[in-house]
């Protein structure tokens, strides 16, 4: 792989104590081609704007996936990337549902960890930041015809993050809608599709117009059923048991940290289910006083505790009293525990990076 270094690195431009979410980004980027039917040799370049056709397919049509995952320094300096083949493997489901051409999964992983190794030291030292990492892959054809591109983009780029709700664990208002729709059976609500982001800006600024932070989509065939949340996946906990939405219908994004909290729940002895979770069981269970937590979970937000509910009568649910509960407390700890080393890792799901 062709890698060509930047001459003088942005680093010192970094404020690491105020980072935000997207505001500075690494050295350098990773760049591969599709052309003539396959995909071509790698390159990491320095991070820079690329040219683009105003004709470019994917402005016109949202040809394109996303991957979001993240590198974390431990207090022992090592640097570790949380379950990225995961990553990979949901990036060739998206590419599949998109008409896009798969990656080689096992090849990616070593392409990355060799530009995370390049830009290591972009990777914030404190607890609750991180590296975030952006794998995509968009359409590239100049043409406004609708149709399967022929040639694609493949880039990873990099940016050193705070926690996307903050650094300190906090609770955060969702709002339930009945007007908007995220996804149906048969959509595209399970992959990582560009798209499906843009059409929910307009629902989560509504929500946030409301005094919300987020939207919470309910499904789209009766709006009677949790689906997930703008940004994360979202789970409960009532009585003493933690439950969350199954992926059965095709509708949710299956979350890598979703799937890692339930394992984790697992085996620290929680009651777990995946099933269907009509939002009136929530109202229901609230009014009970049965209703104990509910926190969301994803890679920017990673363990977000949900204080309170609004929803289309007008009606706020509150959850135990608008403050972090034991069980996100304890679920954060245990996550970010293996993801920054300071707990063993026995499910072998972090990467470490080797000190260039």
């Amino acid at each position: 792989m062709n890698v060509k270094k930047r001459p003088v690195s942005k680093l010192p431009e970094v404020d690491f104590s105020n980072l935000g979410f997207g505001k500075y980004y690494g050295d350098h980027m990773l760049l591969r081609r599709y052309v003539n039917g396959t995909w071509q040799e790698s390159e990491i370049l320095p991070y820079g704007d690329i040219l683009l056709s105003p004709a470019n397919i994917t402005l016109h049509y949202a040809q394109s996936i996303f991957e979001g995952m993240k590198a974390f320094r431990g207090e022992d300096g090592i640097v570790r990337l949380f379950r990225p083949e995961q990553n990979f493997a949901r990036l060739n489901r998206s590419a599949e549902r998109m008409a896009i051409p798969r990656i080689d999964e096992k090849k990616t992983l070593e392409e990355l960890i060799e530009l995370i190794t390049l830009d290591q030291d972009f990777t914030p030292p404190h607890l609750g930041s991180s590296l975030y990492i952006r794998p995509f892959i968009f359409a590239t054809d100049p043409t406004l015809g609708v149709k399967i591109s022929e040639t694609y983009y493949f880039m990873i780029i990099t940016t050193p993050v705070d926690a996307y709700y903050g650094r300190n664990l906090q609770t955060v208002g969702i709002y339930a809608t009945k007007e908007f729709t995220r996804a149906a059976p048969g959509g595209t609500g399970h992959v990582k599709a560009a798209a499906n982001y843009a059409q929910s800006l307009y629902a989560a600024k509504k929500a946030q117009q409301k005094g919300y932070k987020q939207i919470m989509w309910l499904d789209g065939l009766e709006h009677k059923y949790v689906d997930e949340v703008g940004t994360m996946n979202i789970m409960f906990v009532i009585d003493d048991t933690l439950v969350t939405p199954t992926l059965k219908q095709g509708t949710i994004l299956a979350g890598i940290t979703r799937e890692s909290v339930l394992q984790l729940a697992k085996d620290l002895g929680w009651k777990v289910e995946e099933r269907k979770i009509a939002f009136k069981e929530i109202i229901k269970a609230a009014k009970k006083g049965s209703l104990q937590e509910c926190f969301g979970t994803g890679t920017a937000a990673t363990i977000a505790p949900v204080g309170r509910i609004g929803y289309d009568d007008g009606e706020d649910i509150v959850i135990n009293n608008n403050e972090v509960g034991p069980y996100a407390k304890t679920m954060y700890e245990a996550l970010l525990g293996i993801q920054y080393g300071k707990r063993k890792d026995p499910y072998g799901w972090t990467v470490e990076i080797k000190k260039d």
